[in-house]
């Protein structure tokens, strides 16, 4: 039996719910039975009034559905009146069950006796509906739960997509007009090759689920692409360097991750020096993290604080609101002075790595 699914089923769960509670009232009063000493009979008058009680709430669950949305004052009123108009009809159906079965045929002198102990089953009436009521509303509050789970889920989804679209589209701009002025001087070939590359690049950026992992391998593949496309517009002015410790290249990481971060090198760094620059890569892992090291040596920025001021980038405010949807405040983003010269940024994030089933 998928006990997960029958949970959700709330119309097989009242049934099966129902069912056991009723069974359970038997259970009882069979043992309270068996401390009488009273004779084999008695089980199937408790039987019986077990079968009645079950079918007499049965009413009582379509009527508190009718009545689910009153006040709660005509809610609790309607309870405390069916309970006792249900536990009086419930107690004289008990009652000749056990006048007919065990006393024989046995009626009483007065017709208010065949409503002897309906207080009792009052009691129980009340407290079949009362947790019947505890139930819905705990069902109720469970569902609000995971619709308001539901909710921050898809708005959690919609910003990784919304960071993710925001990536600075002047790397398309410049790579087309570096592929237009390849054409024009004929150098078709050179041309072909970025325009195979750029197209692997955005396959592999519009592919990717923002909140899915990939591994650090895999995201490097793409950074070295993205670099090779640059190489073509800068030449020899571009000089890429990685190290990469062997044991992480399996580790997960956020697709895209590195890309906004070499954009921004590439930017304030590369192209604001005749003399280009380098970037350099260096990823290590050790006490169950992951660190990742990008660093240029252009003419640096200022920094405050761990936070890069440059105008109109967006790249590192992306990447830190990223890592933090994903992983709340188990990563660290600093940015500081290379040395001698440049920019370092240094990620760390949990080290994880892909579940072989």
């Amino acid at each position: 039996m998928d006990w997960k699914k029958l949970v959700q089923n709330k119309n097989q769960l009242f049934w099966l719910m129902h069912t056991a509670g009723w069974l359970g009232f038997a259970l009882v009063h069979y043992l309270g039975s068996l401390l009488h000493d009273l004779r084999d009979l008695f089980l199937v008058i408790i039987f019986l009034n077990a079968y009645s009680g079950w079918m007499l709430t049965i009413p009582l669950r379509y009527l508190y559905k009718y009545i689910w949305n009153y006040k709660l004052l005509h809610i609790a009123l309607i309870i405390v009146v069916a309970s006792f108009g249900m536990g009086v009809i419930w107690q004289v159906i008990k009652n000749l069950n056990y006048w007919e079965i065990y006393k024989h045929g046995y009626r009483p002198d007065h017709i208010i006796y065949y409503t002897k102990y309906s207080v009792w089953s009052f009691y129980i009436m009340m407290g079949w509906s009362v947790l019947y009521f505890a139930i819905k509303y705990y069902q109720m509050l469970q569902t609000a739960k995971q619709n308001v789970l539901k909710a921050n889920t898809e708005a959690h989804q919609a910003q990784l997509k919304m960071l993710r679209y925001q990536l600075n589209p002047h790397f398309l701009f410049n790579t087309l007009n570096a592929i237009s002025t390849l054409i024009l001087v004929k150098e078709n070939e050179v041309a072909n090759g970025m325009v195979t590359k750029l197209s692997e690049f955005l396959r592999y950026t519009l592919d990717k689920d923002p909140m899915k992992k990939v591994t650090l391998e895999n995201e490097l593949q793409v950074l070295t692409l993205y670099l090779d496309i640059e190489k073509v517009r800068f030449e020899e002015r571009l000089t890429v360097n990685f190290s990469i410790e062997e044991k992480c290249k399996l580790a997960l990481v956020p697709s895209m991750i590195l890309q906004p971060i070499a954009e921004n090198a590439i930017k304030h760094a590369i192209s604001v020096q005749e003399s280009g620059g380098t970037i350099s890569v260096n990823v290590h892992c050790s006490d169950n993290k992951l660190y990742i090291e990008l660093f240029d040596d252009g003419p640096g920025a200022e920094i405050v604080d761990g936070n890069l001021y440059r105008e109109s980038g967006v790249g590192l405010v992306n990447t830190k609101e990223r890592l933090e949807a994903l992983f709340n405040n188990d990563y660290s983003l600093v940015v500081s002075n290379n040395s001698p010269k440049g920019v370092k940024v240094n990620i760390s994030i949990p080290l994880m790595f892909e579940s072989r089933s």
